[in-house]
C-alpha cells in the first residue's frame, strides 16, 4: 500500500517538480513578452540550458 500525506497535514515539497514549475513559468513569461515565437536559442537561455551544460562539464 502506498501512503500520501493527508490534506493539511503539513508542506509537501518535491523539490524537482518546484523547479520545473518555476521554469516553465519562466518559459510562459516570455513566449508572451515576445512578438514572435520564441526561437530554440531563446528557450534554451530562458531555461538556463548553458549555465546547466557549465555546472555538469558537458560541452
Amino acid at each position: 500500500m502506498r501512503r500520501v500525506a493527508p490534506l493539511g497535514s503539513g508542506t509537501v515539497q518535491d523539490r524537482v517538480a518546484l523547479a520545473e514549475i518555476e521554469l516553465c513559468g519562466e518559459l510562459i513569461i516570455a513566449a508572451s513578452a515576445a512578438e514572435d515565437r520564441l526561437s530554440l536559442e531563446s528557450i534554451d537561455e530562458v531555461l538556463r540550458v548553458g549555465e546547466a551544460r557549465a555546472e555538469s562539464g558537458e560541452t
